[in-house]
């Protein structure tokens, strides 16, 4: 393969690199000199997208989980006819540039994922790939076939250093995904050293071990040989590697193959002898041959081709089935929010205690049906967490029919799947102990910057986990998800809180919500189900308002009922408070000041807050003449 115009595509690509990250001053050109041939014989040949139709539903995804060498995509995009221009290249890494030093998700056009923490790309694959298996399920039949796309990845070293990658690469290994397929630049340098100082894992026994196929292209500068093994991996019954040997910053004199080469800017004399020994005679910097971007237009034919035959298909489905093909509408468009008020149990015997986390099953069951697009499990604690969907059954290798997912004890895979699923605009749950969302906390930041709208249910909410002992009692989890930025975080006091906070998780479509739900037992607040509802969909609420008075008892949760009870203790005694509900710290402050002044008026400083967990964050309501009732200590094992 190898001839003039697809060297030349390749060359420049890898010049594009080395001008970005020279103007720059920063950046990572090593990966795209090294890779360049593989993304550009993938992207030439297999990769179904096309700049007329960048969200197109059944495109092939690109992850460049090796975020660091984003000019590579976006050289790719720029070449392609995506919205990334010359000049955006030229910006590359400067303030609000559309190419900015890691591919962000909404942010360039044609790119599918947030990466550059590394492992979190291929393990977010692992979703996209799940994600497309359970839409073949949904929408496919004998006859007309909607969902059929690929998911390709390229990663290095790092990725599969990072032991969330084990994590979801196992899962993906398991479950048979057959149109995951992975190209792995091995270029055996990682940032500090070779990586003979710190990795030494035989590539080929490990994937085969976890039911992945394994091939090897000697060469990485061997387009025709990289095409062979991407279309032997299309042919496999389960996921694909294909390990790619290259050379990091190849062409870079004195540097190429060693450490040196992955970041930073090797000087303009350089950029010069590595152009010279490519064979590139232009001079101008970020220049793009013509024939260029003729080679990459006349690829795109195929994939206009395969849009055509798509909508063909959709407009069958659209007459012979319209359940079906609503569906498709619902999961090809950008998420609404859903009502499901009228869906939602009432929970009325307040003398009858229940505990959250079986509220929220109760309300996850009355909600599926109507949301067909929700699935999700836990980390093999779903009969402790109570995720599970009574009415359907599980996922296995051979049956994608079932929403619940059995994601084993992989907590920070699990989330990062759960962020593929949504990008495939699946609605995913997960859940486990509270405690354990530290394991998952860096996939949960990046659904709450790209904005996805994952639900996270998290149960065992505090130290009345009694004998499970510190490990498992959470303390400092709370005040840790409450200052992230975009994450809903909502502490419900018993069920028609938790109702009010499904509702709230299902309306926030460009932000994850996370369900703070307790082991133990309450009762139901006194109050009609839709006030507390409403006051969850606010934040904050008056649960008990006083006639006259002197100061405010503020909790979350289970120490809602405890709030109540020494309300009414101090009341014999002719104290006289109120008592406000506050499951939401970012509801309450989207409110209004004249609905928080309602709730919390200045004129009552008397403020105490019951939370058994850190009082971090807590003095933006109590002020400063308040306090806090918190744990502020990790705990001990006994009964509570």
């Amino acid at each position: 393969m190898n001839n003039h115009h697809d060297t030349l595509a390749v060359n420049t690509l890898r010049t594009l690199a080395m001008d970005a990250v020279e103007k720059a001053q920063s950046g990572h050109m090593g990966l795209p000199l090294g890779a360049a041939p593989m993304a550009y014989i993938l992207w030439k040949n297999h990769l179904n997208i096309h700049p007329s139709q960048p969200e197109w539903f059944d495109r092939d995804r690109f992850i460049l989980s090796a975020g660091h060498g984003s000019m590579l995509q976006y050289g790719l995009l720029h070449l392609s006819g995506f919205d990334v221009s010359i000049d955006d290249l030229k910006a590359f890494r400067d303030m609000e540039s559309k190419t900015p030093g890691h591919p962000e998700y909404k942010h360039t056009e044609g790119v599918e994922v947030t990466t550059g923490p590394l492992g979190q790309g291929l393990s977010m694959a692992v979703g996209t790939a799940m994600a497309e298996r359970k839409l073949e399920d949904l929408l496919n039949d004998d006859e007309l076939t909607v969902s059929d796309h690929y998911t390709y990845v390229i990663c290095g070293d790092g990725d599969l250093m990072e032991g969330v990658s084990h994590e979801a690469l196992s899962l993906a290994g398991h479950l048979k995904l057959d149109k995951l397929i992975v190209l792995y630049d091995s270029n055996h340098t990682s940032l500090d050293e070779s990586i003979d100082a710190s990795f030494s894992d035989d590539i080929r026994k490990k994937f085969e071990a976890i039911h992945w196929d394994y091939s090897r292209v000697e060469d990485g500068n061997d387009l025709e040989a990289i095409d062979q093994a991407i279309t032997r991996a299309k042919a496999s019954s389960g996921p694909s590697l294909i390990e790619v040997n290259t050379v990091i910053g190849y062409s870079l004199p004195d540097i190429a193959g060693t450490s040196d080469a992955h970041s930073d800017p090797v000087g303009e004399a350089n950029i010069r002898k590595a152009k010279e020994a490519l064979g590139w005679t232009y001079d101008t910097p970020f220049y793009v041959p013509d024939s260029v971007y003729e080679t990459f237009k006349e690829s795109q034919k195929r994939v206009m081709e395969k849009i055509e035959r798509w909508t063909k298909t959709t407009e069958q489905l659209k007459s012979r089935d319209t359940k079906r093909y609503s569906l498709l509408e619902q999961v090809s468009e950008a998420r609404k929010p859903l009502d499901v008020s009228d869906l939602l149990p009432e929970f009325t015997e307040t003398d009858k205690k229940i505990s959250t986390r079986v509220a929220s099953a109760e309300v996850l069951n009355a909600i599926s049906e109507a949301v067909p697009e929700l699935i999700g499990g836990a980390a093999d604690l779903s009969g402790s967490t109570k995720a599970v969907i009574k009415q359907t059954h599980a996922i296995t290798r051979d049956d994608f029919s079932g929403r619940n997912i059995y994601f084993g004890v992989r907590e920070f895979g699990m989330a990062a799947i759960a962020n593929g699923l949504a990008l495939s605009r699946l609605l995913p749950f997960v859940s486990t102990y509270f405690t354990f969302s530290d394991y998952m906390k860096p996939a949960m930041r990046l659904s709450a910057l790209m904005r996805l709208p994952v639900i996270y249910l998290f149960t065992h909410d505090s130290i009345a986990v009694g004998k499970d002992g510190p490990t498992h009692q959470p303390v400092e989890q709370l005040a840790a998800l409450r200052s992230m930025p975009n994450m809903q975080v909502i502490r419900p006091a018993d069920g028609n809180e938790t109702a009010g906070a499904w509702q709230a998780a299902l309306n926030a479509v460009d932000k994850p919500t996370t369900l703070v739900l307790g082991r133990q037992d309450t009762k139901t607040l006194s109050i009609a189900p839709e006030k507390a509802r409403q006051g969850t969909a606010k934040g904050g609420y008056l649960v008990k308002e006083a006639k006259e008075p002197s100061g405010i008892l503020i909790a979350t949760g289970s120490e809602v009922e405890l709030a109540l009870k020494a309300e009414a203790a101090l009341a014999e005694e002719g104290i006289q408070l109120n008592v406000v509900s506050l499951p939401s710290f970012d509801l309450f402050e989207a409110q209004s000041e004249e609905y928080k002044q309602t709730v919390l008026p200045k004129h009552l400083t008397r403020r105490l807050s019951i939370e058994m967990a850190s009082a971090f964050g807590w003095k933006t309501y109590v002020g400063d003449h308040g306090s806090s009732l918190s744990v502020d200590h990790f705990g001990y094992s006994g009964d509570p």
